[in-house]
């Protein structure tokens, strides 16, 4: 059994995430508490009491879910099972930086919280909009945005069947009445900014002057990379690499891909709700794949990898 650890994106948070964890493993106060003092607010408060509404603002999101991720690896780790590869969704990449120890817990949080309030401030700043199409090919959708009015781009290649458009607001409105005549299903996301595309042009400026000074170390495990859509071989200079990541498309299927290519047969996502979970389900066949997100889908993924 060859494992790979799968990190959450945003979008999957509900309130209360990861929380029961936290009472059961001791490294799980150390990961509450060194968050909470660099970010500046609870975050035991803020995962328990958060509204829906205040958890999908991008400030509180985005390390709101890293914790919850980190909470489910230390589960995991905790009780004997770690991995070969780690690869994470968008905002998943920066738990899978921490996990592979390519950033050390201080500045894994450090990182996102730069992250989140450059991206917050850009998504405030632009009138972007972003959409899921159901059931289109590639060629088909790199068509439609190329025919709309004002910029548009593939922002997600999350499966077979399901590939996230991004771009103004007003082009992904004219993208989504096409693809309805076409008989496509498409499905409006509740942000307001158009994430991956050029749009965030400022925020990934932003966001590299401010890591420009990191210490990013070699990981002691794979590292799979939304940015190529396989195994990342240059560690140089993450900086760039961390800044073009917020303006381009996640080629999240060609990262499975290349992780059973390369032998992976068995993918734990770490985190909130099971959106990846369904993501290698829908793009993989022959691999076994299980979800940590509490103690209850701990006990299954554990019984699941241990052959219990």
């Amino acid at each position: 059994m060859k494992k790979a650890f799968l990190f959450s994106g945003q979008g999957s948070q509900y309130q209360g995430m990861g929380l029961d964890l936290t009472e059961k493993f001791t490294p799980a106060k150390e990961i509450l508490e060194c968050g909470s003092d660099i970010l500046g607010f609870d975050l035991k408060d803020k995962l328990a009491n958060s509204t829906a509404e205040e958890l999908a603002q991008t400030r509180l999101s985005q390390p709101a879910i890293f914790t919850a991720s980190l909470l489910s690896l230390c589960a995991v780790r905790e009780n004997g099972v770690d991995c070969e590869a780690v690869a994470g969704h968008s905002l998943g990449e920066y738990a899978a930086m921490y996990a592979s120890g390519m950033l050390t817990l201080e500045d894994a949080f450090k990182a996102i919280k730069l992250r989140s309030e450059a991206m917050a401030k850009a998504a405030e700043n632009s009138t972007g909009a972003m959409a899921a199409i159901i059931g289109a090919d590639n060629e088909t959708i790199d068509k439609i945005c190329s025919e709309v009015n004002g910029f548009l781009a593939p922002a997600n290649y999350n499966s077979p069947v399901q590939t996230v458009i991004a771009g103004e607001q007003a082009a992904v409105d004219e993208a989504i009445a096409k693809f309805t005549e076409m008989g496509k299903r498409s499905v409006k996301l509740a942000v307001s900014a158009a994430f991956h595309t050029k749009l965030m042009q400022s925020a990934a400026d932003e966001f590299k002057a401010a890591v420009k000074d990191f210490t990013f170390n070699a990981p002691k495990c794979d590292f799979y990379a939304n940015l190529y859509g396989k195994k990342l071989e240059d560690f140089s200079d993450m900086p760039s690499y961390l800044a073009a990541h917020i303006c381009s498309p996640v080629k999240f299927v060609d990262e499975l891909n290349a992780m059973q290519s390369a032998g992976i047969d068995t993918f734990i996502e770490l985190g909130p709700n099971k959106v990846l979970t369904g993501l290698v389900r829908k793009t993989l066949s022959g691999v076994a794949f299980a979800n940590v997100e509490n103690l209850a889908s701990l006990e299954k993924a554990l019984a699941a990898v241990k052959g219990e």
